[in-house]
Parts: structure tokens; sequence; C-alpha cells
């Protein structure tokens, strides 16, 4: 069994034009759903193995608050550049090359690429609000050629719900 968590970075602010995208920060808004859904999902007993994330400030951000709250070391999050601004395909290739020792892996990343990739595993899914959070398990043993498998449950969450 495999399950992929899906997490779209908390609210970031826009404030500094002189700051680019990369850089931007979260917004206190942001900081409070990142903690609220990190608390929410540790009571849920989300467990991800490996938590991997965007090189964007807003995305380490998101990870390292809800990593806190799920009991993950934050210098163990992995950053992976790839993440940021990637399409479907992209963020489909750094799953499908996890090592198979792990079952439980979440990607922090961005939209639009991050509601495509959900959208491709379930239809319902047409947008992914910030700070949203979807769950994939998967009936199989390997992530490679996971693109091509079809989940056997899927579990979505976010702050306003």
């Amino acid at each position: 069994m495999k399950t992929l968590y899906l997490l779209r970075h908390a609210k970031s602010g826009w404030h500094d034009a002189s700051l680019r995208d990369h850089d931007r920060p979260l917004e206190p808004r942001g900081e409070r759903d990142a903690a609220k859904m990190g608390q929410r999902w540790a009571h849920q007993h989300v467990k991800p193995e490996l938590i991997i994330a965007s090189s964007a400030v807003r995305t380490q951000a998101t990870a390292r608050i809800v990593a806190d709250e799920l009991a993950y070391e934050a210098d163990d999050i992995l950053t992976n550049e790839r993440l940021y601004a990637a399409t479907p395909e992209t963020l489909m290739a750094v799953v499908e090359a996890l090592d198979d020792a792990l079952s439980r892996v979440m990607l922090v990343a961005h939209n639009p690429g991050l509601t495509e990739l959900a959208h491709h595993f379930n239809r319902k899914i047409s947008d992914m609000s910030t700070c949203a959070l979807v769950e994939f398990k998967f009936d199989t043993d390997t992530w490679a050629g996971i693109g091509q498998a079809r989940p056997l449950h899927t579990h979505t969450d976010s702050p306003k719900d």
C-alpha cells in the first residue's frame, strides 16, 4: 500500500512587490491555517515517512509548520527544486522515482500543477485551495507506474472544511 499526500502551500503574501514569486512568505492567516490543519491531520493520524517541499519560501514555511504539528522533524524535510512551479508531469516523475521502501509521502507544492495532478487521480477534484490536503491510497508496492494506477481511497481536506 502506498499513500500520497498532496499539500498546497498555505496563504502567501503579495504585499512586497519587490519580492520574486519564489521568495513570497506566508501571510499570518497562512501560518494559522497551516498550524490548524497540521493539528487536524495529527488527530487523523496523517503520518508521512517523508515530506518533500518545493524550494519556495511559502512551501518551506508550510512544510515546517505542518511537520511540527505531525511530530515530524523539520530538518528531515527534503527540498526539491523541481517542485517549484512544477507541471503535473514533473510532480509525477518525482513521485514515481521515490524509494519503494517508503509507504507514505507528502509533497508540498503549488497550483496549478498540484490540482492538475490531484484531478488526474480523481476527476471530482477541480481546485485545491491554499493549505488543502488530498490523500490518495494505492494498492501497490511500488511508486513506479503509479501515474497509471487508480487510488483505492481519496480524502480531501482544507481550512474551509
